[in-house]
């Protein structure tokens, strides 16, 4: 029998309404970290299920003869997927991290190893993603997200991660509100990776139940906070009123030599609206960018309520 890592592991799962997949999570899972490491604690954050997820979480463990250290972390309200990510990871202890966002688990266990021997090669952030049947809207948000982002690494579709105390240590020291954890770990300097599988789903891979909001205003943020997306669309808008502003500049001077004669009123009122929209955009691109520098002054605080932690543990 080969001798388990002596590292400390932390495995932080996020749980919203999905008591049907809790059992079959763990029953995957866990046995890999009972076989690989002699010491892990493990957090479920409960972003306010409003089904029988903690209680079959609590009857699963219950009846397990391993003695294992669970933490559950019930949010006071439902947060959402990343402020409850936030909460359980600031409340890890361990030398390396894993984050489940998703309890669907469509991967061979062998991955949650492979990405822990990636990590101890030299990476600090290591992403596990599945290669199949990414919904057209995913798609979409990440081209734009990754065309205007200030970052040169690319993210995309992430199923978990780990990441190691150093990455941890770093996200924390930029003191920043995270509203988009993959955005600030692939802006925090260190080096990641990520491994991609095929899904073992017959039908690819079931994409977790979200609110169609919740994911909107995910979005939303993530443009405005990492990326200059809006500054670089009012800036093409104001491009284009230019051009059609010196374009109506031009017609203006060549009606002048010119036997037919344009309708009366109609260069002038062209004229004004282009030249008044393309002044209009301008300030719009520079007000967006006062704005960006205000949000990178202001966003300096974590948010996230918690409203109770609940200990179960059988040693």
């Amino acid at each position: 029998m080969e001798k388990k890592e002596s590292k400390f592991i932390s495995i932080v799962v996020y749980l919203h309404n999905g008591g049907s997949n809790i059992v079959n999570f763990f029953e995957r899972v866990l046995p890999v970290f009972m076989d690989t490491f002699e010491k892990y604690e493990i957090i479920c954050v409960d972003d306010a299920s409003t089904d029988d997820s903690v209680e079959v979480l609590k009857e699963h463990f219950a009846g397990c003869e391993e003695n294992n250290i669970i933490n559950i972390v019930y949010m006071s309200y439902f947060q959402g997927l990343e402020a409850s990510m936030n909460a359980g990871r600031d409340l890890a202890i361990g030398d390396f991290v894993y984050e489940f966002d998703d309890i669907n688990c469509d991967y061979d266990s062998e991955i949650i190893v492979r990405a822990y021997d990636k990590l101890l090669s030299g990476y600090d952030i290591v992403s596990t993603s599945c290669r199949d049947r990414v919904k057209l809207t995913s798609k979409v948000f990440y081209f734009f997200y990754n065309l205007t982002s200030w970052s040169k690494n690319k993210i995309g579709p992430e199923t978990f991660r780990i990441l190691s105390r150093r990455a941890i240590n770093r996200v924390k020291s930029l003191d920043t509100y995270i509203p988009y954890r993959k955005a600030v770990y692939m802006n925090c300097g260190l080096k990641t990776d990520t491994i991609y599988y095929e899904s073992n789903h017959r039908d690819g891979r079931r994409r977790r139940k979200t609110n169609r909001n919740e994911r909107t205003s995910l979005a939303m943020d993530s443009f405005i906070y990492f990326t200059n997306v809006l500054e670089k669309t009012a800036l093409i808008i104001s491009g284009a009123f230019l051009v059609f502003s010196v374009g109506v500049v031009i017609y203006i001077i060549s009606s002048f030599f010119s036997t037919s004669k344009p309708v009366e009123g109609w260069v002038s009122t062209m004229g004004f609206l282009a030249f008044g929209f393309f002044g209009v955009f301008t300030l719009l691109t520079i007000i967006l960018k006062y704005l960006s520098v205000l949000l990178n002054l202001i966003f300096k605080h974590q948010r996230y309520l918690v409203e109770n932690v609940e200990k179960i543990s059988r040693r």
